[in-house]
């Protein structure tokens, strides 16, 4: 879920210590009288080199960094221990404990523990998938035989989106979860295991308080349910995009908001001990180098398991640099529009009207009565309707015009309905542009883009007696265009590696309609018996991939994660209903930087032809590129490296499905090895869709495969026509009888 707020970001800015800020610390520490307060840190250690047999032995390793060997002193300090996703432990310590821990000769890195942020009816049909026919039901079966874990808030077990039916099969063998609820009957056949890794005493239980894990798992894997609706809007059948595979939730975040590390890497830890297929975080933060970033760290760990990990890409749009989850070993999910609207059209008196959205569609409102129109505040469009706003305006009865972060808008109702407001029309601020929202507000709204807001103002301020009216119009379907890029979903370009492009792909993310626990909308509407909600992030976009990747994997049981992210990306679509390039917030052509790949289309990743494959001895090549030490190459690999001793590799160097190249004035060459899983004779030919600026050719220009597996290798070579070139975008596709394989291509110029 959206999370705008600057203090919420100024929270996560904490810095790993170093030893020579620790000895800096050491020093002022002596000049003061108080005791030293203990701080949290996730301790990563070396690895033993054989396994251990016991938790008890593992317990006693880890015990041995401490600085004070009392059972007393471990019990109080040690939190927790890991076994899977790191090799290492969470304690409390003081620095000079810290400095202490340092000297142990199998100590790796300190990384303070951090608190990340949160970050269907017709979504599956919009990505085209049909129950009764095609590649959902009859090729990969729904998902059957996968397993999603998902970290997040928890999960609301008694809803229907989670129950089974005789279709849902038993659990694979390799399962080895468990479930946590403190009553019975919490898990079955679609929810087969729940934990709570949040230490929190009154936060053991995986229950979801909050809403987030149930939504998004039921997003991801929810089943068939008939009759769902938000408030009575947007009738149909949910279903999440594997609707028969299993779901696992691993509780990681204490609060609505917040996700401590240490958590995070225990669900992590869980997961893959656990045995899932596919891994889903709808959460994260600022971005750290992968040394520091449990979520990297943890993740690795998953690949070299062969578990797919899809990760949200962060609601900080639409400003440049903004992606977070950047590590190429992670799917980076940035969030679309569909083509459904729940339409909302304000009628001023002046007779013109203006769409907008809402979930909450009252039956008796009388469209009809024009309402006085008052200005929320008295100041520039940028403005929120805030409690002290309105209490200098008279607003009983009236229709309330209020500008703001499309993240407020439900709480913006709330206010208003609080002040006496009959009704509100919530406009964007100018950089959330088109991208506007369903929601269940308490009151008559709707939400309307930055642009109508402008006209709506200016209507309000020519005459002395403005009035206004909502005509709730119910879902309209093949909105155009669609899919847009929203406005809140985080840009590149990765600021860890410029030269990866990140986010990776755009999947639904706005107005998504899935599972949630509570009643919501005014409370004379809190009547149905199955609760739904409407809500917007990259959270939600999250979840249909992790959904997507399931499916290719209950067909592709021998794909590694990087080729099920190759498939998703270079099968994804970049024209949208329109005819024309996705467009982004405002309606103009988006960048890759924006959206990737494109929009996934699952039905044709499930048959790529060709995939761009990549291996943990890739992955290691790549960070010793980076430039980074052997010990912090480790912490992220967990195996003992020497970058001396192994090939680096530059970001354009890995095999990647898209090419991201600063060219110097000689030009550049850059190669990439694809992998038949098609046919077993089958031949492409490329073709290249590239600015004049650019003189490139592919070497060679077919492609011709006799077998199945067969791997073979190619060369880009790119030249810049002048210098100075900026973000010139471009396609690379491989095309046979059947397919297209098309990467995306980034060129700037020196």
């Amino acid at each position: 879920m959206m999370a705008t707020l600057t203090l919420l970001i100024l929270s996560f800015l904490i810095t790993l210590t170093t030893p020579s800020l620790l000895n800096a610390s050491l020093a002022s520490s002596s000049q003061t009288h108080n005791p030293p307060i203990p701080q949290t840190y996730i301790i990563l250690v070396k690895p033993q080199s054989s396994n251990f047999t016991t938790q008890a032995a593992r317990d006693n390793w880890y015990a041995s960094f401490l600085p004070n060997k009392t059972i007393n002193f471990i019990k109080s300090r040690v939190l927790r221990t890991y076994s899977d996703a790191i090799s290492g432990f969470v304690a409390n310590l003081t620095i000079q404990e810290l400095y202490q821990v340092e000297h142990h000769p199998s100590f790796l890195t300190a990384i303070p523990n951090r608190n990340l942020h949160l970050l269907t009816t017709h979504t599956p049909a919009y990505l085209g998938l049909y129950p009764s026919q095609g590649f959902w039901n009859l090729t990969a079966s729904f998902g059957t035989g996968i397993i999603i874990g998902m970290l997040d808030t928890g999960i609301h077990p008694s809803h229907p989106s989670f129950s089974h039916d005789q279709a849902m099969p038993d659990p694979p063998v390799q399962w080895k979860g468990i479930c946590e609820f403190n009553y019975t009957g919490a898990c079955n056949k679609k929810l087969i295991g729940a934990r709570s890794h949040t230490l929190w005493k009154d936060l053991k239980s995986p229950d979801d308080l909050f809403g987030h894990g149930t939504h998004t798992s039921a997003t991801a894997a929810g089943a068939f349910i008939s009759g769902a609706n938000v408030l009575g809007s947007a009738n149909g059948t949910a279903a999440g995009l594997a609707p028969l595979a299993h779901l696992a939730m691993y509780r990681v975040c204490e609060t609505e908001r917040f996700c401590s590390t240490d958590a995070i890497l225990a669900g992590l830890d869980s997961a893959i001990n656990d045995g899932v297929h596919i891994i889903s975080l709808s959460l994260g933060g600022p971005s750290y180098p992968f040394y520091e970033d449990v979520i990297a760290i943890g993740a690795f760990k998953a690949i070299k398991k062969g578990i797919f990990v899809s990760c949200a890409a962060g609601n900080d749009g639409p400003f440049d640099t903004t992606v977070g989850n950047e590590a190429p070993w992670l799917l980076t999910v940035g969030a679309s529009t569909t083509d459904r609207n729940v339409r909302a059209t304000v009628k001023l008196g002046n007779g013109e009207e203006l769409d907008g959205q809402s979930a909450y569609q009252p039956k008796c409102y009388n469209a009809s009565s024009l309402l006085p129109l008052v200005k929320g505040s008295n100041k520039d469009v940028t403005m929120y309707c805030l409690p002290e706003t309105l209490q200098s305006i008279d607003v009983r009865g009236k229709a309330v015009l209020c500008f703001g972060d499309n993240s407020a808008a439900l709480d913006t109702g709330i206010v208003v309905k609080k002040a006496g407001g009959a009704a509100m029309i919530f406009a964007n601020i100018i950089q959330n542009g088109y991208t506007t929202m369903a929601e269940p507000h308490v009151l008559p709204a709707s939400h309307i883009d930055y642009n109508s807001g402008v006209k709506m103002l200016s209507y309000v301020n020519s005459t002395a007696n403005p009035t206004a009216s909502i005509i709730f119009k119910g879902a309209i379907l093949g909105v155009t265009p669609a899919p847009t890029v929203a406005s809140f979903s985080s840009r590149g370009p990765s600021y860890r590696t410029p030269g990866i492009l990140k986010p990776d792909i755009i999947g639904p993310g706005v107005s998504v309609l899935a599972a949630w626990p509570f009643k919501v909308g005014p409370e004379s509407n809190k009547l149905t018996n199955m609760n739904f909600d409407m809500i917007s992030g990259t959270s939600m976009a999250t979840p249909h991939l992790s959904g997507i990747a399931a499916l290719l994997k209950s067909v592709h049981r021998d794909w590694s994660a990087a080729a099920i992210k190759s498939a998703i990306m270079t099968t994804a679509d970049t024209i949208g209903n329109d005819g024309d390039t996705i467009k982004n917030e405002l309606n103009e052509p988006a960048s890759f930087f924006d959206f990737g790949a494109g929009q996934v289309n699952p039905s044709k990743a499930a048959d790529p032809g060709l995939v761009y494959d990549l291996t943990v001895d890739e992955y290691t090549s790549f960070l010793c590129g980076l430039g980074y030490t052997n010990a912090q190459v480790e912490v992220i690999t967990g195996t003992n490296v020497s970058c001396d001793e192994i090939k680096k590799i530059s970001e354009a160097e890995l095999n990647y499905p898209s090419i991201l190249v600063i060219v110097p004035s000689e030009g550049i060459a850059v190669s990439r090895v694809v992998t038949n899983v098609g046919e077993a004779s089958s031949c492409y030919k490329v073709k290249l869709e590239m600015p004049e600026d650019l003189e490139v050719r592919v070497e060679p220009e077919m492609l011709q495969f006799t077998m199945v597996g067969e791997k073979q290798g190619f060369t880009v070579r790119i030249k810049a026509k002048s210098s100075g070139l900026e973000n010139a975008q471009g396609s690379l596709k491989w095309v046979s009888d059947k397919r297209v394989v098309r990467s995306s291509v980034i060129v700037s110029s020196t």
